[in-house]
C-alpha cells in the first residue's frame, strides 16, 4: 500500500484512510469473469462505442444521489448499449455495497467491474465481479503481487494510473487493461489532455480505457480519437438530477444510448 497520503485531497485520503480499515472475504473468492475486450469488440461490431457505465448512487465529487434499485439502472444502462457496467462498492463515501455488485451481476451478462478502493489482497475476497479495479497510486509497492492475485481468482484485473510513472508500472505488472483517470486525486481537477498524452504509451497488447470527466458526446468521441478502447462513464449517465423514483431507472437508459451512440448520432 502507498502511504504517502499527505498529497491526496482530503477526500481522496479520507477514502484511502477508510479502505486501509474495511475487512476482506472470509474465503478466496473463485470467479469465471466475462470478457471486457470481448465485450468491447462486440459492442464495436454492433457500431457502438464500448462503454462501462457506471452504477454510482452518490460520490465525493457529485451532488445530491440517486435511490433508484441498482438492478433497474444497470438493465436501464444494458438496454441503453453498454457493453459493461461499473458497481460501486465502497460503502463510506459513495454508498456501494457488495450486495449490489452481487445483484446487478445476477441480472445481467455484460461483464461487470468491481469499482472500490482495494489495499490488500484479502479484500478481493469481498465479492465475485469480472473485472477487479486497482489504483496505482494506492498500491505502488504491491501492484504487481496484487494484479497476479487477482488473476489467480479468475478476475480481470483493470490496473488506473494517472501518470507517465504510474503507467510504466502498470505495464510492469504486466496489466493488459490499464484505465487512465483524467481526474488528478491530488487536486480532484479533471483533464481530458491527461488521456491524449498517456495514451501513446500503451503497446497493442493492452486493452485502454478513458475514465473521469466524459461529460458529453463530443468528450466521447475525443477520447476515441485519442486511442480509447472503451469509456468509463458515470455521473454523465447517472444524473444525480434525475428520477428518484425506486425502481424507474429515470433517464438512465437514454443517457447511455447518448455515449453508445456518440460515433453514428450529431449531439443534441
Amino acid at each position: 500500500m502507498n502511504t504517502q497520503s499527505e498529497d491526496l485531497a482530503p477526500a481522496v485520503r479520507s477514502i484511502l484512510e477508510a479502505a486501509a480499515e474495511r475487512s476482506g472475504g472470509d474465503d478466496r473468492v473463485s470467479v469465471d469473469a466475462r470478457s471486457l475486450p470481448a465485450a468491447f469488440a462486440a459492442a464495436e461490431a454492433d457500431g457502438r462505442v464500448p462503454v462501462i457505465a457506471e452504477v454510482k448512487p452518490t460520490s465525493p465529487t457529485t451532488d445530491g444521489a440517486r435511490r433508484d434499485d441498482p438492478v433497474s439502472l444497470a438493465e436501464a444502462m444494458v438496454e441503453g448499449g453498454a457493453a459493461a457496467l461499473s458497481v460501486l462498492t465502497e460503502p463510506e463515501h459513495f454508498d456501494g455495497s457488495v450486495e449490489n455488485l452481487r445483484r446487478v451481476r445476477e441480472a445481467v451478462d455484460v461483464p461487470v467491474l468491481r469499482k472500490d478502493f482495494l489495499v490488500r489482497e484479502d479484500q478481493l475476497d469481498a465479492a465475485g465481479a469480472d473485472v477487479v479495479l486497482l489504483i496505482a497510486r494506492f498500491v505502488e509497492d504491491d501492484l504487481a503481487d496484487l494484479v497476479a492475485a487477482a488473476r489467480d481468482r479468475g478476475f480481470q484485473p483493470l490496473v488506473e494510473v494517472h501518470t507517465r510513472e504510474e503507467f510504466a508500472a502498470a505495464l510492469a505488472a504486466g496489466a493488459d487493461l490499464i484505465g487512465v483517470n483524467n481526474r488528478d486525486l491530488g487536486k480532484l481537477e479533471v483533464d481530458l489532455s491527461t488521456f491524449e498524452t498517456l495514451a501513446p504509451e500503451a503497446p497493442d497488447r493492452v486493452t485502454l480505457i478513458a475514465e473521469s470527466g466524459i461529460a458529453t458526446p463530443a468528450d466521447a468521441r475525443r477520447m476515441r480519437e485519442a486511442g480509447a478502447d472503451g469509456l468509463l462513464i458515470g455521473s454523465a449517465i447517472m444524473d444525480a438530477e434525475g428520477s428518484d423514483e425506486a425502481g424507474t431507472g429515470g433517464d438512465v437508459s437514454a443517457n447511455t444510448r447518448r455515449f453508445t451512440a456518440a460515433e453514428t448520432q450529431e449531439d443534441v
